[in-house]
């Protein structure tokens, strides 16, 4: 079942502190799906941005969806990607630097469909919106 858009949004504002100071024991998930800070540059500001995200772990990649619960606009974290694709990623404390690229084809499929096996909310973001989801793929940067 997926959380309505304005309760994620509460949980986000309040998750980046309390994932940080206890390095990931608290708010690390939200369901079944574990959840990563993804830090961006922001497009127009240049300034950077930390969001809280579920991913899907695929490796030495990980997966994250643009959703915004479903949200008629984009994450503010999705434009960012697209306009800068450097990114840092912190899980349980440990953070790492990343390189995003928009899945595309058989491959978003594929991962989407791995992604709403992890949590069944993305099924139903997508019906409550017209844009085209992206789901991002991240690589560990050189």
């Amino acid at each position: 079942m997926a959380l309505p858009a304005g309760m994620v949004r509460a949980l986000g504002k309040l998750n980046v502190p309390i994932y940080r100071a206890t390095r990931g024991r608290l708010m690390n998930s939200v369901g079944r799906a574990p959840v990563l800070l993804l830090t961006s540059t922001g497009r127009r500001s240049g300034k950077q941005r930390t969001a809280p995200v579920v991913y899907l772990d695929d490796g030495e990649r990980l997966i994250v969806i643009g959703s915004n619960a479903g949200n008629l606009n984009e994450p503010g974290w999705s434009h960012n990607l697209k306009a800068n694709p450097d990114a840092e990623v912190e899980i349980r404390g440990k953070r790492r630097r990343v390189r995003a690229r928009v899945s595309e084809g058989h491959e978003r499929a594929e991962l989407w469909r791995r992604m709403n096996e992890q949590y069944a909310g993305f099924d139903d973001y997508e019906r409550r919106t017209s844009r085209n989801i992206a789901v991002f793929v991240l690589e560990r940067a050189a």
